[in-house]
């Protein structure tokens, strides 16, 4: 009798301390972007997930929060999310800067420390060393895979990579199949994301809101969509960048309005480029003091507190 194929299916968490290229890999994996991407850290504030359908199997991609120390009740929701994943997923990634010279081993939000959590709660682990491009002398990695090797039980792979040049991505994808258990595909096979495009448009005013502005400001900014209508040859957004001052609303507005025009006409640039659709975009800026660590005020900006 002809064997039914086996169909695999399961998640895989995407876990680091900030910048060291969690979205990065996301986006390439995906090759299209769901995940904002800036030079800037904990950009990422809350999960993302990321569809990968392949021969034979469904691969769900969480990408996470960066793993820091916090003090704020928003950083506190970020680092909370980002542990939690490492329960629901099959599969964890953690990912290491391999340019960086960082001790994660030993720093007390470094990648050991998330090795260890998944090993605590029987989850394994790729340990990705990312930013092999960076790396001139390649013979130093081995020592390095070798320690992560040893590192945990949990560690059952030690892969190096270049998320942002795309190489090992495929290696990665073939090493992953063997630890998707047996299930049916649980989102339709032409879903890249469970992101709503209202929610798509809110990140991508926020990435030009980091990419915009200096120094801290862009770490009390969030942004949320009001109104949303769409005809098939033209949407029409309205949306609220939010900050925690006054005079944080004056440097985000701009001299004559400079700042807030300059953000709207690029993120609408990217939204045209994004879905395809004409795109009418008004922003403004509102003030609600003290957002970042009062968790009501989260719960009500869209955050998991």
């Amino acid at each position: 009798m002809p064997t039914t194929p086996i169909f695999r299916c399961g998640t895989i968490a995407i876990l680091g301390r900030p910048n060291v290229g969690k979205s990065t890999l996301l986006n390439t994996i995906l090759t299209e972007k769901v995940s904002i991407v800036t030079p800037k850290p904990q950009t990422t504030r809350q999960r993302i997930l990321g569809i990968v359908p392949g021969p034979g199997y469904q691969a769900i991609f969480i990408d996470t929060p960066g793993y820091h120390q916090f003090k704020k009740k928003l950083n506190q929701a970020m680092v909370e999310a980002a542990l939690s994943a490492i329960g629901d997923a099959d599969l964890v990634l953690v990912l290491v800067d391999a340019s960086d010279t960082t001790d994660e081993f030993s720093d007390p939000h470094g990648a050991g420390v998330l090795v260890r959590r998944c090993e605590e709660i029987g989850r394994p682990v790729f340990v990705m060393l990312n930013k092999i491009d960076r790396v001139r002398d390649k013979k130093a990695l081995l020592p390095i895979i070798e320690r992560w090797a040893a590192f945990s039980p949990a560690v059952k792979n030690v892969i190096p990579l270049s998320a942002a040049k795309g190489s090992g991505i495929s290696e990665l994808l073939v090493e992953i199949y063997g630890y998707l258990p047996e299930g049916p595909a649980l989102y339709p096979e032409d879903d890249l994301t469970d992101q709503t495009e209202r929610e798509i448009t809110a990140e991508i005013v926020r990435e030009t809101c980091i990419l915009c502005l200096r120094e801290e400001l862009p770490y009390a900014t969030a942004v949320t969509i009001e109104r949303f209508s769409e005809t098939a040859a033209r949407r029409s957004i309205s949306g609220i960048i939010w900050v925690e001052r006054d005079s944080q609303k004056a440097i985000v507005i701009g001299k004559r309005g400079s700042m807030i025009r300059h953000i709207g006409q690029t993120a609408r640039e990217q939204l045209i480029a994004r879905f395809g659709v004409e795109t009418q975009l008004f922003l403004e800026v509102k003030v609600h003091p003290g957002w970042t660590d009062d968790p009501a005020s989260l719960r009500e900006l869209g955050y998991k507190p």
